[in-house]
């Protein structure tokens, strides 16, 4: 039997992050693990990538992108590549329900400059992919010291605050959000990397992040996020929902095993 996608890629990305890469061969690994010798077809046009230039936080930089399928075509997912970071994959969307059209935005850590590859993946198969350069500034994002006293941090690890409001407020996508709203999932969590260390005991934090976040409408199963140790400390995720969902549903299950759930009825239903 074959593994499931996300299962799939964070294996892959767990080796990735043991290989011994040379500069700017990263994406051609990553790609090969991934999706073999699939073709892949430019993302313009399709992909909408929301990245900044050079972070003003490494630990907690956001990444969005819109994207629009071609004509008759069926969004199935969306994988977010942060090339050089240990943990390339870092978020996977694999949509339930496929769409036309889908949006996200969530706040990574960015280890150091590196490619971002952004891949969507058709219901049909087809592979579409858009890239972009990230500078930092030299923080070593995933080995920072955590903002947050780890003790302190579990006292409310697991807890979500959800809200949803209109689409993506930039006028030269506008066309992309009609019939979409957005789903923010605001997340507490320390999202441990394991090469963080205490700054008491001097030990290594051990790793724990979140590791699903399954989202679910009044029609079931909507969109299943697998996250990786690239999702920032107390992460946002956000994402676009059908215009007409009466209520969203959240569960979140951790590395640890924890599992925690939010739900939110929508105005005017």
């Amino acid at each position: 039997m074959t593994a499931p996608l996300p299962r799939l890629l964070l294996t892959a990305a767990l080796s990735l992050a043991a290989l011994p890469l040379q500069a700017g061969d990263a994406w051609d690994n990553i790609r090969t693990q991934l999706y073999g010798d699939r073709p892949m077809l430019s993302g313009e046009g399709i992909i909408a990538l929301d990245a900044p230039y050079r972070t003003d936080n490494d630990a907690r930089t956001r990444i969005a992108a819109q994207v629009a399928a071609p004509q008759g075509g069926q969004i199935g997912k969306v994988a977010v590549v942060l090339d050089e970071n240990p943990m390339p994959v870092s978020a996977l969307f694999e949509l339930r329900q496929p769409q036309p059209r889908f949006f996200f935005d969530t706040t990574l850590r960015i280890n150091g400059p590196t490619p971002l590859h952004v891949v969507v993946e058709m219901t049909d198969g087809r592979l579409f992919v858009t890239e972009a350069f990230v500078k930092t500034s030299g923080q070593g994002a995933c080995a920072a010291p955590p903002g947050t006293d780890p003790e302190a941090a579990l006292a409310t690890l697991g807890d979500m605050v959800l809200s949803v409001g209109d689409g993506p407020a930039a006028d030269r996508l506008a066309a992309l959000s009609e019939r979409l709203r957005r789903l923010d999932v605001d997340i507490s969590h320390p999202s441990h990397s394991g090469m963080q260390m205490d700054q008491i005991s001097l030990l290594f934090i051990p790793m724990r992040y979140v590791e699903t976040l399954e989202i679910e409408t009044e029609s079931g199963n909507y969109v299943d996020v697998t996250g990786s140790i690239s999702l920032s400390e107390n992460p946002q995720v956000s994402l676009s929902v059908p215009a007409d969902t009466r209520r969203v549903g959240v569960t979140m299950t951790d590395t640890s095993g924890t599992v925690t759930t939010a739900e939110t009825e929508l105005a005017g239903f």
